[in-house]
């Protein structure tokens, strides 16, 4: 190691970019001793990141990235040698090939045990998340490898919880958003292979954002209703070969209908029902995100309920009950029972379809029986007798006409 750092530090540039071959093939190895081993070059490693070549530069961001990632007494040196600020300079470099190398070096420090407390506070005090925000949103100009390794790099700052509120105040939110909108736009006319890879984080960023405590003085609100339209156009083409979008794109949409009414009557007044619904036979996952955010709708009062109905959301239900998964029907069931409490008449339509059959069927299970029974008393025997009660008055009548 002694011979080779001294080669890495030879005044001879051929000299020095074989030596830094020869530690980035090291920095390889999954095995501590060796991570330990070149602790010595990390000081010059940080130095050369002004290398005299785009590739010799690149090299040592791939080697301290993969030094990072093995070695806890590595990250301990790195951080009082400066690489924070070393890589803030860094990444004002015009080169695309340095700035995927600096992402990946920042991506396996944010993701360190010890980054909320000793490494995402010196991140969020320099210019590095303004520039992340650039880089992730110029992904056009600049390439897919880039925008995604910072989106992710985003992605773990704000699962952090160290300062949103910073990230807030700097566009995060509506960076993101615009993102989605311009992604959604180019969809059915550029090359969209490896788009999965830049949504998804961008996804669990707006996401994570959204689902900020209040009390922590950074509630996140979206007021562009377009990106409900770009969600279910992702939903629409990634689900059968990328279905995990799927699930990313609902959770974002279960944030955004959570307490905004605004998007609960957007996905109605728009008319996504319909594509909502249609997932609600995919996956166990998916079916069960698709149902929460149908829950979220009808939570929202007698007017949300009565589109449901009309845009014939028990045909589903009755699907969704036919299955064996417990999770799956308790979901069907809370959503039952906002219809049911909201609107009392589709209880009626409920029994009609044969509805109460459906119920039965899970009278038995121990996770369900008890809701099924609150759900029966408390709604459908009301209505049963209801309709017996006009039957009977019908009935009644018939002789006397």
């Amino acid at each position: 190691m002694r011979v080779l750092i001294g080669l890495f530090t030879s005044s001879l540039a051929n000299v020095q970019m074989e030596a830094a071959r020869c530690l980035h093939e090291l920095s390889h190895s999954c095995d501590p001793a060796v991570a330990e081993a070149c602790l010595p070059a990390t000081s010059y490693l940080l130095t050369y990141l002004s290398g005299h070549s785009v590739e010799f530069t690149e090299l040592c961001l791939y080697t301290l990235g993969n030094l990072a990632v093995e070695s806890d007494a590595v990250r301990k040196q790195l951080l009082p040698q400066g690489i924070i600020p070393a890589l803030a300079s860094c990444i004002q470099s015009p080169h695309v090939a340095v700035l995927e190398g600096l992402g990946y070096v920042l991506s396996q420090l944010l993701q360190a045990r010890e980054a909320p407390t000793k490494i995402i506070p010196l991140v969020l005090d320099s210019v590095l998340p303004q520039h992340m925000l650039q880089l992730v949103s110029s992904n056009l100009e600049l390439g897919m490898g880039v925008a995604v390794e910072f989106a992710w790099c985003l992605h773990y700052i704000v699962c952090s919880h160290v300062n949103n509120t910073l990230l807030i105040s700097q566009g995060i939110v509506s960076t993101l958003v615009l993102l989605l909108l311009e992604l959604a736009s180019v969809m059915s006319k550029a090359a969209t292979e490896g788009l999965e890879l830049l949504i998804c984080p961008v996804l669990r960023c707006l996401s994570n954002l959204l689902a900020e405590d209040e009390t922590e003085g950074c509630k996140v609100q979206i007021q562009d209703e377009r990106l409900l339209v770009a969600l279910f156009l992702f939903m629409q083409y990634f689900l059968q070969q990328h279905p995990f979008l799927v699930q990313e794109c609902l959770w974002l949409l279960n944030n955004l209908t959570a307490d905004e009414p605004i998007f609960c009557s957007a996905v109605l007044t728009m008319d996504l029902l319909p594509a909502l619904l249609q997932l609600l036979s995919c996956s166990r996952m998916v079916t069960l995100l698709a149902l929460t955010v149908l829950c979220n709708i009808a939570e929202k009062g007698p007017a949300y309920c009565y589109q449901l109905h009309q845009k014939a959301v028990l045909p589903s239900l009755l699907s969704t009950l036919a299955l064996s998964d417990a999770q799956v029907v308790g979901q069907s069931l809370e959503l039952l029972h906002l219809l049911f409490l909201h609107l009392p008449e589709a209880a009626d339509d409920f029994l009609s379809q044969a509805g109460l059959q459906a119920l039965e069927q899970h009278q038995d299970n121990p996770q369900l029986q008890e809701r099924v029974r609150a759900l029966s008393e408390t709604y459908l025997q009301p209505a049963a007798a209801s309709l017996i009660s006009c039957a009977g008055a019908s009935a009644a009548v018939l002789p006397s006409s």
